[in-house]
């Protein structure tokens, strides 16, 4: 079955998300603020919930319609096949939002879609009332100027809860946009990644699962697993494919430290339920008192071409200005003592070049959680092996 799929994403994690789609094999059609369209099938839906890293939910897009009163609204709804998604015992549940709309009441909005497709199922089915005693079709609409787009979620929870997540710290980083921020870095498996205010470890976890190439969506379930579109067996299917894709022999060097105690014994727990223990090195360290070459990490030398991915502690989490200047500081002193090392640090600082007395290479505006922040990236010199690929090509 020929499907229109929708992966929805955070504000600025919209190119990201597109690649890792067409990574995946398949067509995107286009791509908008929050939002990726692409084509696939049943076993598409499955591999992307399975393998996006970056994207929030992966819905299947049902229709696109002008609407201005409540009775265009329904019409529209009604017209639309609900039977060939929804079964008779199905139970649908339909959320949304309005903006710049002449139907802005949202509930009102939900009322009148899910009578639609009542009135439609139960005139398939010749039934009176629905039992909606099955599994659960939880249908969105967005309403933007008159516009309304109906999208099936496939994932029920965010595709950000992998299921690793044990215990938890003050302002965690989500996991999608911690995957994200390892993939717009220059971190792969050879290298050697340190971040340095680690907090429940979800920048180095997330790095250790894209360096085995593990599947995020392998130890969770998702809302179309359900459903009696897709076949049980491609879920089966996919989750063989994705479980023999792991690389689980190539030696990695992830280390995340944390001055917080509290910290550290989560992201150890968090570590092991992700089963990227023996993966990550993660130690109780304060980083204004870090050294490259002292034993963290491991074996690497100061000469290493290693590179550091943090979410700093802004002064609106922390509320230390004094211990957030000393950060600054220790910061700018590795950056000038250790140019082989590149640094990828996310803040809502907007004056954290003038702090670390450099220009970003590159910024990118991205959001963590409410939270406006840029992600700056401080790139150092290239491996000879990655001036040989430039060279060859």
């Amino acid at each position: 079955m020929k499907l229109e799929l929708v992966a929805t994403a955070t504000f600025g994690l919209e190119a990201v998300v597109r690649r890792e789609i067409e990574a995946l094999g398949y067509r995107v059609i286009k791509t908008e603020d929050g939002r990726v369209t692409y084509i696939g099938d049943e076993r598409a839906l499955a591999k992307s919930n399975l393998w996006l890293r970056t994207a929030d939910r992966v819905y299947i897009k049902l229709a696109e319609f002008e609407a201005r009163e409540f009775e265009e609204l329904f019409q529209q709804t009604k017209g639309i096949a609900w039977e060939e998604l929804v079964p008779a015992e199905g139970n649908v549940i339909v959320v949304g939002g309005s903006v710049k709309s002449t139907l802005h009441s949202v509930p009102a909005c939900q009322r009148i879609i899910k009578k639609a497709i009542s009135v439609r199922l139960c005139e398939f089915y010749c039934k009176e009332q629905l039992s909606e005693t099955g599994a659960e079709y939880r249908i969105r609409f967005i309403a933007h100027k008159d516009r309304f787009l109906l999208l099936a979620d496939t994932s029920g929870d965010g595709l950000h809860k992998r299921g690793y997540r044990v215990q938890d710290v003050a302002a965690p980083i989500k996991e999608t946009l911690a995957a994200a921020l390892v993939q717009l870095s220059f971190y792969h498996k050879d290298r050697v990644l340190v971040d340095i205010c680690c907090g429940s470890g979800t920048i180095p976890i997330e790095a250790a699962l894209i360096a085995r190439n593990i599947a995020v969506g392998l130890d969770r379930s998702f809302a179309a697993e359900s459903w009696e579109i897709v076949d049980p067996e491609i879920w089966k299917e996919e989750r063989r494919a994705a479980f023999e894709a792991a690389d689980l022999d190539t030696p990695l060097s992830i280390t995340g430290m944390d001055i917080d105690r509290r910290a550290v014994r989560a992201a150890k727990a968090n570590a092991d339920e992700a089963g990227v223990t023996d993966d990550i090195d993660i130690v109780c360290k304060d980083m204004t008192e870090w050294i490259l070459g002292e034993g963290i990490p491991k074996g690497i030398g100061a000469d290493e071409h290693g590179v550091i991915i943090s979410n700093l502690p802004y002064g609106i989490r922390i509320g230390d200005d004094r211990g957030l200047r000393a950060i600054y500081a220790h910061l700018k002193w590795l950056m000038n003592n250790y140019p082989n090392w590149s640094f990828f640090l996310l803040s809502a600082d907007k004056n954290l070049e003038r702090e670390l007395g450099r220009k970003a290479d590159r910024r990118r505006k991205l959001y963590n959680g409410q939270i406006e922040t840029q992600f700056y990236q401080f790139h150092g010199a290239k491996p000879l092996r990655d001036m040989n690929v430039d060279s060859a090509q």
